[in-house]
């Protein structure tokens, strides 16, 4: 239960809400016990009237009293829904917000540790989970005992000994069925979390991968234990809802035994006078205030999947960044500053965690204020790596990382990302607008600015329609490979950022597009420091140096034509890809 405690300390945000949420549900459901209450002695003492020597019976009062009744029952059964339900989606809003506060220092070294899949069953199936922590459990409990507490206090002034007896049942009741359907619903709620996760983890897996399992004919395998997996969720949710039935049945069982308590003990009459119309009063009383209690022991029977849905987002939210930033000072505000800056790696090593094998190893180069240089190498020999520490998504275990000679670790997070501009292998298209999807390049810049850098990357017929309204992303224009891949130049054209790093920056683009980048690139950024990474050689011979890494260190630097007169590595490989 202690792992609720951080959850449920987030409602001190809304608790004017919540305050009135409760407010409105309590006075549902007394208006319900009134209207009932009220109706069933009006008509009791309606047909005495007349008897007895009761000649006179005043119905304008009571008549009022039930359409008073009825008309607030309505009215605050609907405000207190609307209410309830918007607490409930801005407390879920304030949690994600929370989540993903907690959830973006840990990339990219702690969130590797997780699948995909699994990853988004936290941050969006667990966390709608914890809707049922207000709406389903704190909610009801504090509704049903201070109903109690008022329907006891009214009644003493009728009869004393029903109040305390009908107070003693609903109070046993209010400790003992969430009590025993929590217990009886823990293991459940426990199991179905745990198979929704693998649930959904297994689709995706199914969905992104079934070209491949079809090839490899390994799709009807697949498949069935994807419905294995479901089969067995069913029968959980089975096993829930006859639980749901149970708790239910006792409910409406001990409604009825008290109902027969309460009407044996009035049938002598109350507080010793003969019976009369306050015998109706009384028992439905009974009868309707046994409304405040049906949720709980179904809502109860939900605090297990709460619980183990609380541990899984705990889990990830509390996990110590790999990387932790400086607090913003003088001194970085001073360096955000900078138009220029150098680069200089100094006998770097870097290995990942878990890995055996170092990934850098006595990197050290040195990249001068407003350089274009580039960086080549097989696959895995360190190259992204590079670049990755250089943005201080990791930190290096030996050597040091200088820009403009001071160390990387004394930047806050504000400023490196400031100074630092990357075009990585992946460029993500949003489900935006044309203009929000630039715009993240830098979020104050001009439509006029926007439709510059389009034509300089030739994408000006991206207006075609709504201009930059036109909608991108699912559910827009589906761009290429190589469209995608201009958005991302035109993001970095856009970012004042003094150090541009690139990873394959012309990928997917043919030749003659190509070369124009390079050269828009070139002419650009010429007053930027530049690292690119590639394995083309166009462009090449415009560079100011070019370092060739193999096994995790550099073995080769300078121009491209000191290069070629070394007849070294870079000669092989310029060759090969010439012939």
């Amino acid at each position: 239960m202690k792992i609720l405690f951080p959850f449920l300390a987030l409602y001190k945000h809304h608790w004017i809400r919540i305050s009135a949420s409760m407010f409105l549900a309590i006075m549902t459901i007394l208006a319900s016990i009134g209207l009932l209450s009220l109706s069933g002695w009006f008509l009791a003492a309606s047909s005495l009237a007349g008897l007895f020597g009761i000649m006179v019976f005043n119905y304008l009062l009571p008549a009022a009293g039930v359409r008073g009744a009825a008309i607030i029952r309505t009215a605050s059964r609907y405000a207190e829904r609307l209410v309830s339900h918007d607490t409930t989606f801005r407390i879920l809003s304030l949690l994600r917000v929370v989540s993903f506060n907690r959830l973006f220092p840990l990339s990219p070294a702690v969130i590797t540790r997780y699948k995909q899949a699994d990853l988004l069953n936290r941050f969006v199936a667990d966390i709608d989970v914890l809707d049922h922590l207000y709406l389903r459990l704190l909610s009801p409990l504090l509704t049903a005992l201070f109903v109690i507490i008022i329907v006891t206090i009214g009644l003493t002034f009728i009869c004393y000994d029903i109040a305390i007896m009908l107070a003693m049942i609903m109070l046993t009741l209010l400790i003992v069925m969430p009590w025993l359907f929590y217990k009886l619903g823990k293991p459940i709620g426990i199991q179905m979390t745990q198979l929704r996760s693998q649930y959904r983890s297994d689709l995706t897996t199914w969905l992104t991968g079934h070209a491949e399992l079809t090839i490899f004919n390994a799709e009807a395998r697949f498949r069935y234990q994807l419905d294995k997996t479901e089969q067995v969720l069913i029968q959980q949710q089975k096993k829930n809802a006859t639980l749901t039935g149970i708790s239910q049945a006792i409910m409406t069982l001990i409604s009825g035994i008290t109902f027969i308590l309460v009407l044996w003990i009035a049938g002598n009459g109350i507080n010793g006078n003969p019976p009369d119309a306050f015998i109706a009063l009384v028992v439905f009383t009974t009868i309707s205030s046994f409304e405040a209690l049906m949720p709980l022991g179904n809502a109860f029977q939900h605090l297990g999947q709460v619980i183990s849905s609380a541990n899984r987002v705990h889990d990830l939210i509390n996990q110590v960044p790999a990387v932790i930033f400086p607090k913003p000072n003088n001194i970085t505000q001073l360096l955000a500053a900078k138009t220029t800056v150098a680069i200089q790696l100094s006998k770097v090593n870097f290995v990942y965690p878990e890995q055996p094998l170092p990934v850098l190893q006595a990197v050290s180069l040195s990249i001068k204020t407003g350089q274009h240089v580039a960086l080549l190498g097989k696959t895995g020999c360190g190259k992204s790596t590079l670049l990755q520490l250089i943005t201080r998504a990791w930190d290096i275990q030996q050597g040091s990382l200088l820009l403009n000679e001071r160390p990387i670790i004394d930047y806050d997070e504000a400023t490196l990302r400031q100074l630092v501009c990357v075009i990585g292998q992946r460029t993500y298209i949003f489900s935006a607008t044309l203009r929000d999807n630039l715009r993240l390049g830098n979020e104050d810049a001009n439509d006029s600015q926007l439709i510059d850098v389009l034509k300089k990357t030739e994408l000006l017929y991206l207006l075609d329609g709504n201009g930059l309204d036109n909608w991108l992303g699912e559910g827009g224009r589906l761009l290429s490979g190589g469209e995608s891949r201009r958005i991302a130049i035109a993001r970095a054209l856009l970012h004042p950022a003094p150090i541009i790093l690139m990873d394959e920056p012309t990928e997917g683009l043919d030749a003659v597009t190509e070369r124009h980048i390079l050269s828009l690139l070139r002419q650009q950024l010429q007053h930027k420091t530049v690292l690119v990474i590639t394995h083309r050689l166009i462009g090449l011979d415009k560079m100011d140096t070019i370092f060739v890494m193999d096994g995790g260190t550099i073995i080769e630097q300078g121009d491209h034509y000191t290069l070629l007169k070394q007849q070294g590595r870079y000669y092989d490989f310029h060759q090969h890809i010439r012939q």
